[in-house]
């Protein structure tokens, strides 16, 4: 049997589908604006909150727990990549994650008053384990697709997730602009939207399941240690393993740099835009879901560019627009119509700088260990980026301005684009094989 089927490839489309309604309903739209309404309704007269005795602008809340999950995606994704790479299980592995993720997503449906505290901690939860799935979910790439097919498979999953994400987006439109016809209140409305999203993730999971299949463990767990001790040593062998791989490590410290700034605007966007802009959440779900419709062709578009050049030129392409998307943010929307121009722009560039970054990454790691590089990856990848909202949540704080806020993200972006200059991606592929041959 031959080791690639599309039918495989196919399942694994759908897990994009599936996980990509918690990106878009949860992350990029209605969790933001709606725990930061909890947290000012849990705030005193000068507008902080107090969790655990920290004083917190409540309208900075939202981005602290964005940062503050990535943290501890830090801690758990490299671990879960490790034990999906010594296991047999890696299915197993995804299942585990994707529900569990599921679960504290569906639990949001009950959020309500001024529970801010527990909004954040199904939040994290949430967060982590979508990360953790997407780690195991990207490894599958290697083993799905050979190098010649891997950047139009990665494109045509980031596509369909567009498409998964802008479906359920539109369901949850059509519910709150009809909940005062159906008898509910907009809130009720936002909670049911976010409980949606979990159940959207946990019933399209099950045919990637069923299609995906394990294969026998990438290494064995060495003579007298036991899987957790073989785990951490593995991973502390990663650190310095990687350093053989040069153009591995400049590859991966750029992507860490521009994705970074990436995941912070997906994940901030909305907060912007109903907070300093008033712009209301029907018409902001009207422009999340032409972000998820417009980054399928985006994604596609890109996959035809990459084509005609490289990936890696593509890649440099976006990170232009991205860094002009940031400006014009700052210098000049002002209005609805500037803030869906913004959109259009983001969803254009989104699909292919992300699509295209995991097809380079899948070229320039060894192979057998996919699940342990592309946990350190994932750190960066669609579980959004610790750094960034770190800074925005600060840059909000101390100047109480969004569009500094947002300017200050350009940073990433520059920096990113320097790094990846350097970036040598045929190289890198050479370095990897003459490991494998050594």
């Amino acid at each position: 049997m031959s080791q690639y089927s599309v039918r495989e490839q196919r399942g694994w489309y759908l897990y994009d589908w599936a996980n990509s309604g918690f990106a878009t309903t949860v992350i990029a739209l209605f969790l933001g604006p709606y725990l930061t309404t909890l947290a000012k309704a849990a705030a005193d007269g000068a507008g902080y909150v107090h969790p655990l005795g920290v004083r917190v602008d409540a309208r900075s809340y939202w981005s602290y727990m964005v940062s503050l999950s990535v943290i501890l995606q830090v801690v758990v994704l490299p671990i879960v990549g490790a034990i999906a790479d010594y296991g047999n299980r890696k299915k197993h592995c995804l299942a585990a994650t994707a529900y569990l993720g599921a679960a504290a997503a569906a639990a949001m449906f009950w959020l309500q008053g001024n529970h801010y505290i527990v909004g954040g901690v199904l939040f994290i939860i949430a967060n982590v384990s979508f990360g953790a799935s997407v780690v195991v979910y990207n490894s599958f790439l290697p083993e799905i697709a050979p190098p010649e097919e891997r950047d139009a498979v990665s494109s045509r999953g980031w596509g369909i997730g567009y498409i998964g994400g802008g479906v359920l987006l539109a369901l949850n439109l059509l519910l709150y602009m009809n909940a005062a016809r159906i008898g509910i209140t907009d809130a009720m409305a936002v909670r049911v939207s976010l409980g949606s999203a979990g159940v959207w993730w946990s019933v399209f999971t099950i045919p990637t399941l069923v299609t995906l299949r394990n294969r026998a463990a990438s290494r064995a767990i060495p003579q007298g240690k036991h899987a957790v001790g073989a785990v951490l040593g593995q991973l502390r062998h990663t650190i310095a393993d990687i350093r053989r791989y040069p153009q591995t490590l400049t590859f991966l410290i750029a992507y860490l740099l521009y994705n970074d700034a990436i995941q912070a605007v997906l994940a901030l966007a909305a907060q912007f835009g109903n907070d300093e802009l008033q712009i209301p959440v029907s018409k902001l779900t009207l422009a999340i879901l032409m972000v998820q419709f417009v980054g399928f062709f985006g994604a596609i578009g890109f996959q035809w560019l990459a084509a005609a050049t490289d990936a890696k030129r593509a890649i440099l392409g976006s990170l232009v627009i991205w860094t002009a998307t940031l400006i014009y943010l700052y210098a000049a929307v002002k209005t609805t119509t500037d803030f869906f121009i913004a959109a259009a722009v983001v969803a254009i560039v989104m699909g292919g700088s992300q699509a295209l970054s995991r097809s380079v990454f899948a070229q320039l790691i060894p192979q057998g260990r996919e699940a342990e590089y592309f946990s350190i990856y994932e750190v960066s990848d669609k579980g959004t980026s610790w750094l960034s909202p770190l800074v925005f949540g600060l840059a909000l704080q101390v100047t109480r301005s969004y569009r500094i806020a947002i300017l200050s993200l350009i940073v990433f972006f520059i920096a990113g684009l320097i790094v990846l200059l350097r970036v040598d991606v045929k190289r890198g592929e050479a370095d990897v094989l003459a490991s494998a041959s050594a």
